[in-house]
């Protein structure tokens, strides 16, 4: 699903025009839309064929542009991951899936076997090291953690069985960026795969196939939907990996639903606008809340004090609207419920899991809880804010009255 186009149209666009007009131009070449400015919203199961001479050749078929059945997709599916694909230099082609999570799996699923080892940051996000430590682990499968900032030194944890290397930068909870290029050296010296979940920067701001990533996972859910209102994951691959890809993800069933497609085609049209946003709206209140005494530190990857800060600034083409800020005041008896005074009188930032849309979200994380090889030590309790498309004046009023009542829950 989603392979890159080889006529005039997909030449034209694999070239030299820039990212936004990429989003409004991929995915929407004749075949997919006829005159229509949208791709339609094709609600298929069924596909009829003219005869039964036609029904057995398109049973040997297995191309997007090639109707089959409902579950191969239709023209809604096909316009997104093909516009999907144009976005990183070097893709061969894009699957879609049901969620992020799904994603991800799907992914590690098409380069892993019984007998091998993954290699995966410690500070993936949760359920990707839950899929890894229960599904992998039930298929013979062992995950070994990796400190996010090891670098070019993880060539001394590959061992004979290892298979693959694991990146998320920058990290869930703890924004560590990574340094991408060292280790993807590392791996392509010593033969392995490598898979990057990318939805906090998406390609806009890190061409991960440009940097030597195989795979590049996206929570489409996120930024790209950017309205709260679908789910949706993406993988897009190198000509090396794609074809494994594309059979993991037909024998496992996954399909995304036309109108989830449809919605996540919408969404990326306005994609580069509103990361602009809001980056601007993230970097003003991220750096209020460094000049707040009742803050420790703010985990926001283009603040120089942001662990693998110099990572970011060489290989990132921008920031977007998601990071976390420590509170000052240790883990004392308390402190939760003055941390949840602050969270649950926000008059503007909703309380709840995923980030991306146009709203904002508060959130009290507890990394602690999640690692196993890398110790997470803070000066205090931890809240992740996204920051979403409102007047970031408007937001920081809110967190302002919010760290009153911390203080004052806390008896300060």
């Amino acid at each position: 699903m989603g392979r890159r186009s080889d006529d005039s149209e997909g030449d034209r666009m694999s070239g030299d025009v820039r990212d936004e007009t990429r989003l409004v131009s991929g995915g929407r070449r004749p075949e997919w839309t006829g005159p229509i400015v949208n791709p339609p919203v094709h609600r298929a199961s069924t596909i009829l064929f003219d005869d039964c001479a036609a029904l057995k050749a398109g049973a040997g078929r297995n191309a997007d542009g090639e109707f089959h059945y409902g579950r191969r997709g239709t023209p809604t599916q096909w316009a997104l991951a093909e516009a999907l694909t144009e976005l990183e230099p070097g893709a061969e082609g894009t699957m879609l899936f049901p969620s992020g999570v799904a994603a991800i799996a799907g992914a590690l699923l098409s380069v892993l076997k019984s007998g091998d080892e993954l290699l995966i940051v410690d500070t993936v996000y949760g359920p990707t090291r839950a899929f890894c430590d229960v599904v992998l682990a039930g298929m013979g499968i062992a995950t070994r953690y990796y400190d996010p900032l090891l670098g070019a030194d993880i060539a001394e944890l590959i061992g004979d069985r290892t298979r693959a290397i694991f990146l998320e930068s920058p990290g869930s909870l703890t924004f560590e960026v990574q340094d991408v290029p060292a280790i993807v050296a590392v791996a392509r010296a010593k033969g392995l795969v490598t898979l990057l979940d990318n939805t906090w920067a998406t390609p806009l701001f890190f061409p991960a196939l440009a940097a030597g990533i195989d795979l590049s996972i996206l929570a489409c859910t996120k930024y790209v939907v950017g309205h709260s209102d679908a789910m949706l994951g993406s993988v897009t691959a190198t000509k090396a990996h794609y074809p494994a890809l594309r059979r993991t993800a037909q024998l496992f069933g996954q399909h995304v639903a036309p109108d989830d497609a449809y919605l996540a085609s919408r969404g990326l049209r306005t994609l580069a606008v509103r990361l602009k946003a809001h980056e601007a709206g993230a970097l003003t209140v991220a750096r209020w809340l460094e000049t707040r005494p009742e803050v420790a530190r703010v985990l926001h990857p283009a603040l120089p004090s942001c662990p693998g800060h110099d990572a970011w600034a060489r290989d990132f083409k921008g920031a977007t609207g998601l990071f976390t800020f420590i509170l000052n005041g240790g883990d004392k008896p308390g402190d939760a419920a003055a941390r949840a005074a602050l969270i649950d009188g926000l008059a503007h930032f909703g309380i709840g899991y995923s980030w991306g849309g146009y709203e904002s979200l508060a959130l009290p994380v507890d990394p602690a809880s999640l690692r196993t090889v890398t110790a997470w030590r803070a000066e205090g309790l931890a809240v992740r804010l996204h920051i979403g498309l409102e007047h970031p004046d408007d937001l920081i009023a809110d967190l302002d009255r919010g760290l009153a009542r911390y203080r004052a829950a806390r008896g300060a």
